[in-house]
């Protein structure tokens, strides 16, 4: 795990995050690990940026949680996110992966009408991230690797984004264009 310190402080405040069931903070959160993620390449950076998009969209749906279920949940969550903690600070990466995995499947044994929505968001919340790293220069192909996910649906959410499909990046040369480039490369 690259950037111990960035995770930790991420994570310290994911905390704070959930016991104020603050949605839009625990996406900036998200969106920075994201940052971290792109540029080592990192799963441990990737999936702990999944898990915390994927809390943010299911604080969002309050409707859905028993007061109880989420008592139990957040309580489990906060717990091991200081297992997360203590494991960054010993460097005990292995242990890390124990707790991160441990959570995702706690949140995918919800009961209840947060099962279902879990899963689904889950799923989003890797394609959402997906996009987030390609965007940062990563290949498609690479990050739909690191994520887990198919080429198809990435490309598939990627091409709706307009921050993608309209980079200049993204565009296609005409034949024209293709040859003055290729002319100014062997100049």
């Amino acid at each position: 795990m690259q950037e111990r310190e960035n995770i930790i402080r991420i994570l310290q405040e994911t905390k704070e995050a959930l016991k104020n069931r603050d949605s839009l903070k625990l996406k900036e959160l998200s969106n920075q690990t994201v940052h971290t993620a792109s540029i080592e390449q990192d799963n441990d950076n990737i999936t702990i940026a999944v898990l915390v998009y994927s809390l943010s969209k299911i604080i969002e749906r309050r409707e859905i949680q028993s007061p109880k279920e989420w008592k139990t949940f957040s309580d489990y969550l906060l717990g091991q996110i200081d297992l997360g903690i203590e494991a960054l600070k010993k460097n005990d990466d292995v242990k890390l992966r124990k707790i991160i995995e441990a959570s995702r499947k706690k949140m995918e044994q919800l009961s209840g009408g947060l099962k279902p929505y879990f899963q689904d968001v889950f799923r989003k919340a890797q394609i959402n991230k997906a996009s987030k790293i390609y965007e940062h220069g990563i290949s498609m192909e690479q990050t739909a690797k690191l994520l887990g996910i198919t080429l198809f649906d990435l490309a598939s959410y990627a091409g709706q984004k307009p921050e993608i499909s309209n980079s200049p990046w993204g565009q296609t040369l005409d034949v024209k264009q293709r040859v003055k480039l290729a002319e100014e490369m062997f100049k």
